[in-house]
């Protein structure tokens, strides 16, 4: 997913953090450097909180606790929170205990070593503990963790902390803002003239320069929030198996899935990924789902044909089907 300028008004920058790529943008362009310092600030603070690839974060501090309750920051707590409503919402099809499966196949570390990482794995088809297991008491700011259970937050946590980051910024900046991390989008303050335009693809790419294959659609975001989740994007082969990052609870193992793109908007950009991500492991009966809540959505197949549910536009440009 790619967002555009959507006037000569606004300004933008780009930058990398959490792994992905940071935009962000800014109706009133005299503000983009501070909404900038004020975004790596917020990004640095998540990625402190919920990294699951450093030892010192303290979602990696609970892999030690034993069972044992433990106080985390608000931050965390509010990070976690997404995460388990996330995944009662969808029927555990998003479930945060996958941080041991994700190990397994062989995403333990950032993307980019991922795939220049030969070491061997062994595909076992084994449940994730299930998100039911994790207690969270915001009364008291502790969590508990079974024993030999890891924690993941990658469904929700960079569409959460996109949601969080747009709100401050728009209230600090009194400017329409918006926010993305690696294509999950999240809008806040007053839109540009019809609204963010943002280009939704197969696998994020340059604002301005379209995909030279596969099919793709322009929407124009007024408020709320955009997220396409697919398998084209984050994947890599080891031990001759094509591996992804998309975890099927139920297995523990990357889905199988006849969508290889899917696209929500959402009232929050975290409502918009938990969906997208739950569709992909859904599989067929992921456009019915998604119809009965409401969500307007993109779905592509694997073999490139588009399906939108009720609310999608329907009348934006769109390139051919690879």
């Amino acid at each position: 997913m790619s967002t555009s300028l959507a006037s000569r008004t606004t300004a933008a920058a780009q930058w990398r953090a959490l792994g992905t790529t940071v935009r962000v943008v800014v109706t009133d362009p005299a503000l983009l450097e501070s909404c900038n310092l004020l975004l790596a600030r917020h990004l640095a603070e998540v990625d402190a909180a919920c990294s699951r690839f450093r030892a010192d974060s303290e979602l990696a501090a609970l892999d030690t606790a034993a069972g044992r309750p433990v106080r985390v920051s608000p931050l965390l707590a509010e990070a976690l929170d997404v995460a388990l409503r996330a995944a009662e919402a969808t029927d555990g099809a998003v479930d945060p205990t996958v941080g041991s499966a994700m190990d397994a196949i062989g995403y333990d570390r950032d993307f980019q070593l991922v795939r220049e990482d030969d070491r061997p794995v062994r595909l076992t088809v084994r449940r994730t503990p299930g998100w039911r297991t994790v207690r969270l008491d915001r009364a008291t700011g502790t969590v508990t963790v079974p024993e030999g259970v890891r924690l993941d937050l990658g469904a929700t946590a960079k569409a959460w902390a996109a949601d969080r980051a747009v709100r401050t910024l728009a209230e600090a900046a009194g400017c329409g803002v918006l926010v993305s991390l690696g294509g999950d989008t999240a809008v806040a303050g007053e839109a540009p003239a019809g609204g963010w335009q943002i280009r939704v693809q197969d696998v994020t790419g340059p604002v301005d320069e379209t995909p030279a294959q596969g099919p793709y659609d322009s929407v124009g975001l007024h408020s709320g929030g955009l997220a396409t989740s697919g398998t084209a994007a984050r994947n890599w082969r080891r031990s001759g198996h094509d591996l992804h990052h998309i975890v099927d609870p139920r297995t523990g193992l990357p889905v199988r899935t006849p969508w290889r793109t899917v696209s929500v908007a959402a009232r929050t950009c975290a409502d918009a990924n938990t969906a997208t991500t739950a569709a992909l492991v859904k599989g067929a009966g992921a456009e019915r789902w998604l119809t009965r809540l409401g969500l307007p959505a993109r779905l592509v197949s694997q073999e490139g044909l588009v399906v939108t549910t009720p609310g999608w536009p329907t009348d934006s440009a769109r390139g051919a089907a690879a």
